[in-house]
């Protein structure tokens, strides 16, 4: 059965067009993909990215637990920050990718993927042999708005939220438009703006606060597809396409994400240090194609006519007008920057560029 999030009848008034996504129905647009990305980076949008799975740990253990569970330092992570982390197996593969936030002492907020909601937590009760901690799922009653753009500043101080001393990637418990929530300096677009996390029965009114308060500023409700455009455009990995349980942190371009130093062991920690001194087989390159063609998922990537890996993502780049792709290849050295591969694309090959990642310049760091 589809699920709905608790927002689900706004879009279907406001005309959204829906797809089933990762398990919900979800709006992926409700004018044209292009209008909402250009929306999104030159003014401000209003996502429902309601179906996130919100997971909350704590306990004696909470910081021990999660140590042990994702590469990066659970231990020094200061009090409303928030970390980019993955959730590794035992070859060091993902089996998601995740943010945590410390919300309390011994308290955590982890936002999963949607569609690896169920497959985290089975991981997370595994890994909780022995130890003093409660890992609380608390997708089902909690929904979450991301405003995104270069006048969320604007709205939310216009919605009387104070956020001079907050800086990207924090989170603050706080009381907008008379709601209490927890407003995080994230998002998913390269553009500034913030995640709002709210009990189920004040999402609507505060999805209607928003449209309302944010007219002047030009806001819109964004669907899916411009956040697939915009998140691509940024360089940032959609699980599913550009992660999954095969790939490790290191192969997939996110060697800066895993600290070199942390003493406690982890799952996969051997496979990815390894990995750090020695390099690897296969790694992730950004590709602008040099044609009219659009490099889609599963598109062969060739070199020198031997086919060295595969497109993950494809779009067209609206900010850029230029046809953009991830993808994975065999870890050749010469094939660096600025060098020129093929994509297979109807049987026939067509040239694309290696190019330094992200595609655009990210606006999102405060």
């Amino acid at each position: 059965m589809v699920k709905e999030t608790y927002l689900h009848d706004k879009h279907v008034a406001l005309g959204a067009k829906m797809v089933d996504f990762a398990g919900w129905h979800m709006p992926v647009q409700y004018a044209s993909i292009i209008e909402e990305h250009k929306t999104v980076r030159e003014n401000l949008g209003v996502f429902d990215v309601s179906h996130m799975g919100e997971v909350f740990v704590s306990g004696k253990d909470a910081t021990d637990f999660l140590n042990k569970v994702v590469p990066q330092s659970i231990d020094k992570l200061p009090y409303e920050k928030a970390v980019y982390c993955q959730l590794t197996n035992k070859n060091g593969g993902l089996i998601d990718d995740l943010i945590i936030y410390k919300i309390g002492i011994e308290n955590y907020l982890v936002i999963c993927n949607a569609s690896r909601i169920d497959e985290d937590l089975n991981w997370l009760v595994r890994n909780k042999r022995g130890l003093d901690v409660k890992i609380d799922n608390q997708s089902h009653n909690y929904s979450l708005l991301a405003i995104q753009g270069p006048k969320a500043i604007k709205l939310m101080e216009k919605m009387g939220y104070d956020i001079k001393d907050q800086k990207s990637f924090t989170i603050k418990h706080t009381t907008i438009c008379g709601i209490k929530l927890l407003a995080s300096r994230t998002g998913y677009t390269g553009e500034d703006g913030f995640e709002l996390l709210v009990e189920n029965e004040y999402s609507e009114y505060l999805w209607d606060e928003i449209l309302k308060q944010g007219e002047e500023f030009g806001i819109k409700p964004i669907g899916l597809g411009a956040r697939d455009t915009l998140r691509l455009e940024a360089a940032l990995h959609l699980y599913g396409n550009d992660l999954d349980e095969t790939t490790t942190p290191i192969e997939a371009g996110l060697s800066w994400s895993v600290p070199k130093d942390k003493k406690e062991d982890y799952n996969g920690k051997e496979v990815i240090m390894n990995q750090i001194s020695n390099g690897t087989n296969k790694k992730l390159i950004g590709l602008v194609m040099e044609d009219k063609n659009i490099a889609r998922h599963g598109y062969e990537i060739y070199y020198q006519n031997e086919k060295i890996g595969h497109v993950t993502s494809g779009c067209v780049s609206p900010s850029t007008n230029h046809n953009i792709a991830l993808g994975y290849i065999k870890n050749i050295a010469e094939i660096t920057t600025g060098q020129t591969i093929q994509v297979m694309i109807r049987e026939k090959l067509h040239d694309a560029k290696v190019v330094k990642r992200p595609f655009i310049e990210k606006r999102n760091r405060v």
